[in-house]
């Protein structure tokens, strides 16, 4: 059996101090995707970088306090890849990728427009990018799974209050018309929707820390597995863990009959 858990941090600092360190060692996760670490590597303890039975790796954003991806892996990857080899998007920390055998695995952290309308058209830019790299990693043959943060809900069950954020960053016609081409025209799966295809308040991952979001479960469906068919497959179960709150966001943990 093979564990992946996917987990936006909103801080490594952050988390670590709401005790996600002590509690991940007690999933018996294989592969633990990370995203927006907002830490460089001089901010990292020796806990931060490879927890109990976990060796760290990470593409940290070049500015401080912002973006960046990890993963931490229970046995040494056959190879590490930092970044796309993109010059706008790779010093934000957006990317990495480890490969086992016929398998890869990737921390994505798909950049969020709802700041301004530059970065919106920054995360156009990046979708527009990422989408032949999505279509590379299945032409090579090799099963996939992309975690992490996407920060796009795909379906208006993906989220509470659909009708109202038709027009705000996240829930775009855009956005959402592109990853329903990465499902069905890039032949990607949706391993969270396979095995729940009609479940709503308990698939939301992320909540506003705004107003009573999370007490009121006022959420958003924002972290994904999203995998090549043959490895989707093998997926037999997936939950989003809301028993403790390390961030904004809750953890998506999937088991996968798959050995590395």
């Amino acid at each position: 059996m093979l564990r992946i858990i996917t987990a936006n941090l909103n801080g490594i600092r952050s988390a670590s101090a709401k005790g996600f360190l002590e509690w991940l060692p007690q999933q018996r996760a294989r592969i633990v995707c990370l995203q927006e670490l907002k830490a460089q590597a001089a901010n990292l303890s020796d806990e931060m970088r490879a927890p109990e039975g976990l060796t760290g790796h990470f593409a940290h954003a070049e500015k401080k306090g912002y973006s960046g991806v990890g993963l931490y892996l229970a046995q040494p990857a056959q190879r590490i890849v930092e970044g796309l080899g993109h010059q706008e998007f790779d010093p934000e920390g957006r990317y990495i990728q480890a490969d086992f055998g016929d398998l890869s695995v990737v921390s994505l952290y798909l950049p969020s427009g709802s700041s301004s309308d530059d970065r919106q058209q920054a995360k156009f830019r990046f979708m527009d990018d990422f989408a032949p790299h999505l279509t590379e990693l299945r032409a090579s043959g090799r099963e996939v799974v992309v975690c992490g943060d996407w920060n796009i809900a795909h379906r208006e069950i993906d989220l509470k209050n659909w009708k109202s954020n038709q027009k705000n960053s996240g829930f775009l016609p855009e956005e959402r018309a592109w990853l329903s081409r990465v499902f069905e025209d890039l032949g990607y799966v949706d391993v969270y929707r396979r095995l729940h295809p009609e479940a709503t308040g308990e698939c939301y991952t992320w909540w506003s820390n705004r107003g009573q979001a999370w007490a009121k479960n006022v959420g958003w469906r924002l972290d994904y597995q999203i995998a090549t068919p043959g490895f989707a497959a093998r997926a037999c179960a997936a939950t989003v863990y809301k028993e403790q709150r390390f961030s904004d966001h809750a953890p998506l943990i999937v088991d996968y009959d798959w050995s590395l």
